[in-house]
């Protein structure tokens, strides 16, 4: 099974699936990495950091049933093994980053943090809360820092009920795109 169909398969599984109790959100998993692309599109992202925004949750979808709940441990780390057989860093780095990317704006932006929903503030405090100035220092010097922030603030706006986004087939096609130019750029030979 090709990675685009990974993807698609865990969506359809589990993707219907919303938060429960503290962590309670009023859209399913698909319907906010819909949304969340979908804003990332609006701000005239490059293609790469439009993929990362749909599917920097996918980790939550991992490694479970059907109904189970969806997991917040990790889960911005859990689906990098599997998408790093097809993406390069501008897709991955985002999404390992956009945790950090809420403790580092938490710790920079009074407002950011009044603004986050009682679920977006109670995994920060299971995340470790706002960053010390060492690891915002450390933060803002990784590669993709930026586009981890953007992508954070698309992923707390997208959280509308009934939001009207293209499909998820429209954003499969963009990363089936993606991937076929990544096979046919031309690669330097190192001598």
């Amino acid at each position: 099974m090709d990675l685009i169909c990974k993807i698609e398969a865990l969506f359809l599984r589990r993707g219907g699936l919303c938060y429960s109790g503290e962590r309670q959100e009023p859209v399913s998993a698909l319907a906010h990495g819909l949304q969340c692309a979908q804003l990332a599109e609006w701000a005239d992202a490059d293609h790469h950091l439009v993929v990362a925004a749909l599917l920097h949750d996918l980790g939550q979808l991992m490694d479970a049933a059907p109904g189970e709940a969806l997991r917040d441990d990790q889960h911005e780390l859990r689906a990098l093994p599997l998408l790093a057989t097809g993406f390069g860093p501008a897709v991955l780095e985002p999404i390992r980053l956009h945790v950090q990317a809420k403790r580092y704006l938490v710790s920079v932006d009074a407002h950011y943090a009044q603004d986050l929903t009682p679920a977006s503030r109670h995994s920060l405090g299971l995340q470790g809360g706002p960053m010390s100035g060492e690891e915002k220092l450390l933060f803002m010097a990784q590669p993709f820092a930026r586009e981890a922030l953007q992508l954070r603030r698309w992923d707390d706006l997208a959280k509308h009920p009934g939001k009207r986004t293209p499909p998820l087939a429209y954003y499969l096609g963009m990363m089936q795109e993606l991937l076929r130019a990544q096979r046919t750029s031309p690669r330097l030979a190192i001598a």
